[in-house]
């Protein structure tokens, strides 16, 4: 791995998704959450549903019924849906707070909705990263950072992905792209966090930034992919993870979140060299304690 230990201060991003549970309220307080525990960016998700999803996929019973918010899924996906003027009042109330909003964009029509927000960034989850119709909307049609995670995504497809804004020359100003393992929750022994080497060892000087986008428990590993070389960390959010709903048992509670803000900035000054042989603090020891026979 070619990374040069030019580490910078950890971007964290609290993934809100839909664990608002399609309440506006829970919304704002799960921000106001995110912001007093120290995060910088908070994230929902939008779909246009009937876009996304085929008939058959729409009204298919969820999977898991005990997390269904409705009949089909697609009446489950509908229910936590906000609208773009839903997601235009998050953004200004994140703004109010000065905090930084985004969104995961899962098809063509919600990407074109999201970019008249002219937000610092979009996410393109491992879900349709395939979607180039979409990525070309985001690509040519949008000016901010295009996130995209590589959960359950073969290498060549990653590949094609980078290639794909490299022709237009936006992959080294624009890309940033996370390792990711998709599942809820994650085993620790499926995070495999050494793919954020591969990244930097095939990557480094085609993308613009590298980061790990975690759906583990705990906070352990984001400080191991922190000290790797991602830039960003995103780990999902909740006020609670017994809600109802997939996403909140791979979620982080407030004290797990402000948890991952406090070790996550500590390493971030601890990880440099020493600036003298011996430290000043080290001086008051040595006087004390150094042997001198």
């Amino acid at each position: 791995m070619r990374f040069e230990f030019d580490y910078k201060k950890p971007k964290i991003i609290a993934e809100i998704g839909c664990n608002h549970m399609g309440q506006m309220s829970i919304a704002k307080e799960l921000i106001d959450l995110a912001k007093e525990a120290g995060v910088g960016f908070v994230k929902f998700q939008k779909r246009n549903n009937m876009e996304l999803l085929t008939e058959e996929q729409y009204n298919t019973p969820h999977p898991v019924l005990s997390n269904s918010y409705g009949d089909t899924y697609g009446a489950h996906r509908e229910f936590l849906e906000f609208d773009v003027a839903q997601n235009k009042e998050l953004k200004e109330y994140c703004d109010s707070i000065g905090i930084v909003y985004s969104t995961s964009v899962w098809d063509v029509t919600s990407a074109k909705e999201m970019i008249t927000f002219e937000p610092e960034f979009l996410k393109v989850p491992s879900a349709c990263n395939n979607n180039f119709e979409m990525l070309k909307v985001l690509r040519d049609e949008f000016k901010g950072q295009v996130q995209i995670s590589i959960g359950m995504t073969t290498k060549e497809e990653v590949e094609k992905i980078i290639s794909f804004f490299e022709q237009t020359n936006q992959a080294q100003s624009r890309l940033l792209i996370y390792s990711c393992t998709s599942g809820y929750p994650v085993p620790a022994e499926d995070v495999a966090l050494l793919e954020i080497n591969w990244l930097y060892e095939h990557y480094q000087d085609r993308v613009n930034e590298i980061g790990f986008s975690g759906h583990h428990l705990g906070v352990a590993l984001d400080a191991a992919a922190y000290t790797l070389g991602a830039r960003w960390i995103e780990r999902h959010f909740t006020k609670d993870r017994t809600w109802k709903g997939t996403d909140h048992s791979a979620s982080l509670e407030p004290q797990g979140l402000q948890k991952l803000v406090r070790d996550l900035n500590a390493i971030y000054q601890a990880l440099h060299f020493k600036q003298s042989e011996i430290m000043p603090i080290e001086q008051v020891q040595r006087d004390k304690l150094k042997n001198r026979k």
